[in-house]
């Protein structure tokens, strides 16, 4: 398995993790425990060792899977959740949640989820606006201070909280979604990351599924289960417009004798070498097709083909509902701009 440091951070992960949410939500109905645990460690024998998973995942009950599945190998893996939403016990959503003793208390919570004593990786799953992100930093600080987090993180936020957050405490890797057809963070928050040498793990670096060239026009999806019901990207008629990007993709991938879900991922690792993609699913064998991107070596004529076939193409739709957008931090919103890069010290 190739390695990758996030940034200038010295957290050394697998260059493809695993996006452990799938097992628990988003795409349809939650998998079988054991069968999730038995996944997760398939991945790790596979040379796996970066895991992703959240309080907001199932809600909680992907980090039980995660926790009882890395237990045998934890000083192996590097784990990383998430905190920032304000959930009742039933699991009810009460919009996002990060003063700083929600935090603490949600981190003890996570500790205890996961059969762990630290926390690798602690991201805020969204940015909280009316709570300073400083305050924020420091109460993470405090948390690896007190030796319970190792590293912190941001997901979904933008250059200019990034940047705020990092003079207070460094922050080691920003997840935000990032693919071939989602471009979001390249016009502030990847400048941002690179100049403070901070990782990058895109979220959902496969299209939700899209570019794997499965979820066709035809496909019906209308379960109550599956989070992409409603998005604009995923009606049957942006589907049929957007196929044009699944082909450009499948006409690389055919020369690569490969899949174009493998381009994609071989395209994010081709950007920037501290750019580790979190790809997730609940199939076995698609995750040893997600792995099998490590060995798809693009050239710079097949990186320019797909760039230019982006521009001509376009994408319609939005990447997320309007209610969801409505969550993400200015600077990372349809890949807006709100600080100059070249003014960060």
């Amino acid at each position: 398995m190739q390695k990758r440091t996030l940034g200038n951070s010295k957290l050394e992960v697998s260059a493809i993790g695993f996006g452990c949410m799938n097992l628990s939500w988003a795409y349809g109905p939650p998998t079988d425990k054991a069968k999730g645990i038995e996944l997760i460690r398939a991945a790790f024998d596979r040379g796996v060792t970066f895991f992703d998973t959240a309080e907001a995942y199932g809600p909680r009950a992907n980090e039980n899977i995660v926790g009882e599945a890395l237990a045998p190998m934890r000083e192996q893996v590097v784990i990383a959740t998430k905190f920032g939403f304000d959930i009742t016990p039933n699991g009810e959503f009460r919009g996002v949640n990060s003063r700083p003793e929600h935090i603490k208390r949600v981190a003890e919570e996570c500790l205890q989820r996961l059969n762990t004593d630290r926390i690798d990786l602690f991201y805020q799953h969204r940015v909280d606006p009316n709570v300073p992100i400083e305050d924020v930093a420091g109460a993470v600080k405090e948390l690896i201070e007190a030796g319970k987090v190792l590293h912190f993180g941001l997901s979904e936020a933008g250059g200019a909280t990034i940047a705020r957050a990092h003079a207070v405490q460094p922050v080691t890797a920003v997840q935000n979604e990032y693919s071939v057809w989602t471009r979001d963070p390249e016009p502030e928050v990847l400048p941002v990351c690179e100049k403070l040498g901070i990782g990058f793990v895109p979220w959902s670096p496969l299209g939700m599924g899209y570019l794997t060239g499965t979820v066709t026009p035809a496909v019906s999806i209308n379960s109550n289960a599956d989070l992409r019901v409603g998005f604009p990207r995923f009606t049957p008629e942006a589907r049929q417009a957007n196929w044009p990007l699944v082909e450009l993709l499948q006409g690389v991938a055919e020369r690569k004798y490969a899949t174009p879900g493998q381009v994609a991922l071989a395209w994010l690792l081709a950007r920037k070498p501290w750019i580790v993609p979190i790809p997730g699913t609940t199939q076995l064998e698609h995750f040893e097709e997600n792995l099998g991107a490590l060995e798809v070596e693009l050239t710079t004529n097949d990186i320019t083909e797909i760039e230019n076939g982006f521009v001509a193409i376009g994408v319609h739709g939005a990447r997320t509902s309007e209610a969801l957008l409505a969550g993400i931090d200015q600077g990372a919103k349809l890949g807006t701009r709100s600080i100059n890069v070249d003014e960060i010290s």
